[in-house]
């Protein structure tokens, strides 16, 4: 049986090693043989993860003290609306290159996933207006 102890001792643990990771990346990172496409995909995944890290500790703090959480929470989904754009963005570039070769069950995951996201946000939209 896991307990909510030995579940914080696992993350504990992951971000530790995720720590080391990063400071033998750091040193890779000076080299000259880097492709410009990998760095901002990974600059990108650190800027989400130092986001959500900020958002839980933000969470951590604020349901220690007891107050509201929503403030929070709002930041965490704004920020995930900031990483969805730039992925979109990104995403957009692979699409109309020849060079990559997308697996057509995917593609349709991506094509379900955007139609429901698109009529939540036209719905969000209206509500604005």
């Amino acid at each position: 049986m896991i307990t909510e102890s030995t579940e914080v001792v696992n993350v504990s643990e992951r971000l530790k090693s995720a720590i080391e990771e990063l400071r033998r990346l750091d040193g890779l990172l000076c080299t000259d043989d880097l492709d410009p496409r990998i760095l901002t995909d990974f600059r990108d995944a650190l800027n989400r993860v130092r986001n959500t890290a900020w958002s839980a500790q933000q969470y951590v703090s604020v349901k220690d003290n007891g107050q509201c959480s929503a403030g929070v929470l709002s930041l965490l989904a704004s920020d995930r609306v900031r990483a969805t754009y730039q992925l979109c963005k990104s995403l957009q570039t692979d699409l109309n290159s020849s060079e990559i070769q997308f697996q057509p069950g995917q593609l349709l995951q991506l094509h379900s996933a955007t139609k429901q996201i698109n009529q939540r946000l036209e719905h969000l939209i209206k509500e604005l207006d």
